[in-house]
């Protein structure tokens, strides 16, 4: 029993479903913090950790183990380049307000930075805040200081002169770190004030899925309250539907999963929105750099025992090369065996929008609500 009170505090206190990390997971990181604390049965350190807020924040330290790297799905940062240099966000007197939660050690909310920056908006006109209930994950952060790790992917090529290389690894320049601003807090106590503070975009990606279902509907609720009304809301690529549950629909933005809430119909204005002013002296943009080699097909994926989950990752692999044909035969295959496979229904609708077929695309969002548990609209 006493166990089941810790993990249940730590639902309550950062909204974690203990299923979605497993288990035993949860186990052993009571079980190393018990030892660490020098006691001898789990009940006397549940009485601890529920007593005290520091080893509570131990626990959570333990728990919690940010998974992360510069320009992680790049699609998204590509679409924060373009709605902010074609105009896409309405003009305001004050500076763009971004919102990166959770922040983990750094390398999202620093890769919005690079991403504004490389697209000519000027430091004065944005500025990023970053958030996240580890505080060693935000020392690591504010130290702004990364190994290999932290550069998988390749979404840093041509960034290169946003680091400057330690003999530590490569630490993020001067210019990039003053735009950020990090705080500890979670998405359950929210350390802004509704009404007042309000962001244009809020990336909160692959954070849901590990919520039970009662607690993504809170987090959504308080992601909506700091949302501008006509804002952007970058969720993970499984958590699609359930931003549709709640009444947002997609930002029509390729390989990112963003969303807006819907706007009411408005007569034609008389000239189009004016993009972020982009500074006379901005920086040129950097030397194209060598790229590796494109693959000509995706990997191979076992298919010998047919699966939705292996179509619909099949299908993302020919997303990402280009195929959009091939991606779409596999997205249909998945739904083919699986017909309530949210994630492939989802990408499916990304996809056939941005072919213009909007008729489809309508039925695919919707069957995609009816899946997340909302009304279709």
């Amino acid at each position: 029993m006493a166990a089941a009170e810790i993990v249940q505090l730590l639902r309550e206190t950062i909204g974690l479903d203990p299923d979605s990390i497993g288990q035993p997971t949860v186990e052993r990181a009571i079980q190393e913090r018990q030892a660490a604390s020098g006691l001898g049965d789990v009940r006397s350190y549940a009485a601890r950790v529920q007593t005290s807020k520091d080893e509570l924040q131990a626990l959570v330290e333990t728990v919690v183990v940010p998974e992360t790297w510069f320009f992680r799905d790049p699609g998204a940062f590509d679409a924060l380049s373009a709605v902010v240099r074609h105009g896409a966000l309405p003009m305001a007197t004050e500076p763009l307000r971004l919102l990166s939660v959770p922040s983990a050690s750094g390398e999202e909310p620093y890769s919005m930075a690079m991403a504004l920056l490389d697209a000519g908006v000027p430091s004065a006109r944005f500025q990023v805040d970053a958030m996240d209930v580890s505080r060693v994950a935000l020392e690591r952060a504010a130290a702004a200081e990364y190994g290999r790790n932290s550069f998988r992917g390749g979404g840093t090529l041509g960034r290169d002169h946003h680091f400057e290389t330690t003999p530590g690894g490569r630490r993020v320049c001067e210019r990039v770190r003053r735009q950020v601003r990090f705080r500890h807090g979670n998405l359950l106590a929210l350390p802004f004030v509704a009404g007042r503070d309000q962001f244009d975009i809020i990336f909160c990606r692959n954070l849901l899925i590990y919520f039970d279902r009662a607690t993504q509907d809170r987090a959504i609720d308080g992601l909506g309250a700091l949302l501008k009304p006509d804002g952007l809301l970058f969720v993970g690529s499984s958590e699609g539907g359930l931003a549709l549950s709640h009444g947002y629909v997609s930002a029509r933005l390729p390989m990112a999963f963003a969303f807006r809430r819907p706007q009411p119909a408005r007569a034609p204005r008389p000239s189009p929105v004016r993009a972020l002013p982009v500074a006379m002296t901005a920086p040129p943009a950097p030397k194209p750099q060598p790229q590796p080699p494109i693959a000509s097909a995706p990997p191979a994926i076992d298919l010998a025992v047919p699966s939705a989950d292996a179509f619909c990752q099949l299908g993302v692999e020919h997303d990402a090369h280009g195929s959009l044909d091939e991606a779409e035969a596999c997205y249909r295959k998945a739904l083919y065996l699986d017909p309530r496979h949210q994630d492939a229904v989802t990408r499916l609708a990304l996809l056939v929008e941005r072919r213009g077929a909007e008729a489809e695309a309508k039925v695919l969002w919707n069957r995609a609500r009816r899946l997340a548990g909302g009304n279709p609209r």
